[in-house]
């Protein structure tokens, strides 16, 4: 009996025992775990094709879930339609033509797909997160939404940055939260709640914009056709704006075939809405609207080149890896069309060259699933919050530097900059590499203007006598990574010329320590000629680069040396200054110290990330749906007949002349919008401008200028500085005037400025006190000078512990930043 009542108790444990580990296996395996894909077609060709392509990628890249293709038909489509076998099916009542209006717009059907899966699918039912594709799409790796950082509330997204209608009366028409709309599609990964919540007002909402043919314009849109194709697309972002969800959103996921891949971004979704070549072969799905290839037995997509082709023809290997995209594209279509042939019941096709390719191991290692770094995801996730919810947190792992002079002309730039740094976003500290001979730093009155590092300039060359100013830049970073303390393991170096529009992180550009980023300076040709072989033992490594640099702190500390040594060396070779060598318009080796930079990198192997998409110059057209972090205004740029060039402002002191500001620019309301690039190019001239402008008007609010409005006298000083001759041409000082009209108005010297108008009473008062306190000033002045002249012997010399004295003090001033003393006597480290 004990035995049985034993044997009991130990099922009754084991029993308990199971239980508990299978509850505690299955509350493990509960949401966020369960994933639904979605993709919406019609009963047509055209999109079985796709179906297979897709349907076929989705099984390689081993994606979690099952996956419904939502298929939208009329009763006539249905009665001759062959392809209910591609993909496990959700048949969809078709609104191709609109019950009530009538329009015809197959587009609307994948809202209404998404509305009816909801309404009448069970799966729905059964799952927390929904991943949303195009049939026109290849995955290459898992999609797993919580791993890309979404969240309930936050769905990912790819950019779809041609939707230009969240930024105008688009969005101003058709949403109350124009300020949540984002210019998303194409992947779509959200918590089922969110898309519960959406799903409705994207139906309606794209109702709402294709009834609106009054803003289908291109100009309005970005519809290249204006002809509310897209009207899907917005009903997305607007629905989704109403819903209050505000996207993650990721450009690395998603590529277009034919485009090039930021270099280490590994994609995981191919879109091949566009067409696509390589070499003399080419790929556009438009060709095969009324393909019936899927029920064609044994044909397949012409044969693109081979990969060991494509290594023959492209030597760079990042453009190599995106034609291998393109290939891995049509090649999984072709894939998927051979299995869903012998599917179909189609005899065994023919051996062939390329048949035996599709089934060899080579072309199963090439498509084999693309996992991401899901941990570098998360990391960069939570620092981007971190990013924008804490820019000014103390000891940050960032800090931004740019180096100045001590003159008039980089101190209105660095009220520019300084007051972009902080409206931008920018995680870290920023720091003024400031250059100054001792007389300089007599006269100089912007201290205060950032953040400062004192440098003994070397504008003029201790050992050559050279005059080159540009030599300041290495200098002063390789004197402030001696002599700062520097909390930070990434620097972002900027020139003081710019304006920042968003932050600049090494995790969102990929920058890493070997890998530095930067912006490219194309102009930059003596790293394709000799001028690169006489100066660097890497000519292949030197990087036509400058503008915005991202650089680890560790390789900053071993490349700084050699940056400054390698502008001294190429300064000095004046044989080689020509144009057709240097790229320098001028033939003065006045770039010098850019090649100084690029040498010096290639010396180390260091080997940037060029991203065309971090600065733009003012003036220059934009890639749409770019969202340039910072404008580099080098060169003179205009809108209509206003046009701004910083070389005119040279020798000007803008920043301490109260209420001093640049001529005003146009009204955006103004501008022709009937060219879409010529208009986003004049708004962010304008823009810039703009900025320039509202950093000035702060920095004399803070300086506690008096009101722009008692000042009545001109500044004769200011506009007479405005006629003199430079280097880039000459400035109509009468223009300038006119064009501004608080330079006419308003503008002069607080100190100069006459006082307001009195009463003559009040002036006799006043008169009759200045006159005794003239009075009385002068008597005390002949007692002083009584009582030195008695008492004092020595009058022509000042004793040794006064000068010290005076100079410690001086020196004091000067330690501004704390740890960044200027030493006076101290020569520069090399």
């Amino acid at each position: 009996m004990e035995k049985i009542m034993s044997l009991a108790l130990l099922l009754a444990f084991l029993g308990f025992w199971s239980v508990f580990v299978s509850g505690g296996q299955a509350a493990k395996q509960e949401a966020p775990y369960r994933i639904h894909t979605l993709f919406s077609v019609e009963c047509q060709n055209y999109f079985d094709w796709q179906t297979v392509g897709l349907m076929r990628s989705f099984k390689k890249a081993q994606q979690p879930g099952p996956i419904t293709r939502l298929l939208s038909c009329t009763d006539e489509e249905k009665k001759n339609y062959r392809g209910m076998h591609l993909a496990p099916t959700l048949q969809v009542p078709s609104m191709s033509r609109h019950p009530r209006t009538g329009d015809w717009y197959p587009a609307i059907n994948k809202p209404v797909g998404i509305v009816h899966w909801l309404k009448h699918s069970k799966d729905a039912e059964n799952v927390d997160w929904v991943v949303i594709l195009d049939a026109d799409m290849i995955l290459r790796g898992p999609i797993i939404p919580w791993e890309l950082g979404a969240e309930k509330g936050r769905p990912v997204a790819a950019l779809y940055g041609y939707l230009i209608g969240c930024d105008n009366i688009l969005a101003k028409l058709h949403t109350n939260h124009t300020d949540l709309c984002d210019k998303v599609g194409g992947l779509l990964a959200m918590h089922i709640d969110d898309l519960r919540a959406l799903a409705p007002l994207w139906l309606s909402k794209t109702e709402e914009v294709r009834e609106d043919r009054a803003h289908w314009a291109t100009n309005i849109t970005g519809d290249i056709y204006g002809q509310g194709w897209i009207s899907e697309m917005y009903g997305y972002s607007f629905g989704a704006a109403e819903v209050g969800l505000q996207h993650r959103i990721d450009d690395n996921l998603m590529i277009y075939p034919g485009y090039t891949p930021r270099e280490g971004v590994e994609p995981i979704l191919l879109h091949y809405g566009l067409p696509f070549s390589v070499g003399n072969w080419s790929f556009s799905k438009l060709e095969h609207h009324e393909d019936d290839i899927v029920y064609d037995c044994g044909r397949l997509f012409p044969e693109p080149p081979y990969p060991r082709e494509v290594r023959a023809m492209e030597s760079d290997p990042n453009q190599r890896r995106a034609l291998f995209l393109n290939l891995e594209c049509i090649n999984t279509i072709n894939e998927g069309l051979l299995l869903q042939h012998a599917a179909n019941g189609c005899p065994k096709p023919k051996w062939s060259k390329y048949l035996s390719f599709l089934k060899s191991k080579t072309f199963a290692e090439l498509t084999r699933p693309k996992l991401l770094n899901h941990d570098s995801i998360k990391t960069e996730v939570i620092e981007q919050k971190q990013a924008v919810a804490e820019p000014e947190r103390p000891h940050s792992k960032i800090h931004t530097i740019f180096s100045t002079e001590c003159t008039p002309y980089f101190d209105w730039q660095t009220v520019g900059l300084v007051h972009s740094f902080h409206q931008s976003g920018q995680p870290g500290n920023i720091t003024r590499l400031l250059s100054c001979t001792d007389e300089d730093l007599k006269q100089y009155k912007g201290h205060d203007l950032a953040p400062t590092h004192y440098v003994p300039s070397m504008s003029r060359h201790p050992l050559t006598g050279d005059w080159y100013p540009a030599i300041n830049k290495p200098a002063a970073v390789l004197h402030w990574l001696n002599h700062a303390y520097i909390d930070a393991e990434f620097i972002v170096i900027l020139d003081a010329d710019m304006i920042m529009r968003g932050p600049i992180t090494p995790w969102e550009f990929k920058a890493e320590r070997g890998r530095p980023v930067s912006t490219p300076y194309d102009y930059l040709i003596g790293c394709d000629n000799e001028l690169a072989e006489l100066h660097t033992r890497n000519p292949d490594a030197c990087d036509k680069v400058g503008g915005v640099i991202i650089m680890h702190i560790e390789d900053l500390r071993k490349f700084a040396m050699f940056w400054l040594h390698k502008t001294e060396e190429v300064r000095a070779d004046t044989d080689h200054y020509a144009r057709n060598i240097t790229g320098d318009i001028y033939e003065s080796g006045w770039i010098s110290e850019m090649y100084g930079y690029s040498f010096g990198a290639a010396e180390l192997n260091l080997r940037h990330i060029i991203n065309r998409e971090i600065l733009i110059y003012p003036g220059y057209i934009p890639e749409s749906g770019v969202k340039y972090r910072v404008f580099h205004y080098g060169l003179e740029f205009s809108v209509g007949n206003w046009s701004f060039d910083k070389a005119n402002w040279r020798n000007i002191d803008v920043v301490n002349k109260c209420w001093v500001q640049f001529p005003e620019p146009p009204d955006p309301s103004t501008l022709d919008q009937t060219d879409q690039d010529i208009l986003q190019r004049d708004l962010l001239s304008l823009e810039c401008a703009k900025k320039l402008n509202e950093a000035l008007q702060l920095h004399h609010k803070r300086r506690n200028c008096p009101d722009p409005s008692s000042l009545t006298k001109m500044v004769s000083d200011i506009t007479d500085e405005t006629v003199s001759s430079r280097k880039f041409g000459k400035i109509n000082r009468i223009d300038t005037v006119r064009s501004n009209p608080v330079l006419t108005n308003h503008l002069e010297d607080s100190e100069d400025s006459s006082p307001p108008a009195v009463k003559d009473g009040l002036f006799s008062s006043l008169r009759f006190w200045v006159i005794t306190m003239w009075a009385f000033c002068g008597m005390g002045f002949l007692a002083v000078m009584f009582v030195i002249f008695s008492g004092h012997k020595g009058k022509g010399t000042r004793s040794k512990s006064y000068r010290n004295k005076r100079r410690s003090s001086y020196t004091g001033f000067m330690d501004l930043n704390g740890r960044d003393r200027h030493l006076r006597s101290a020569e520069l480290s090399l």
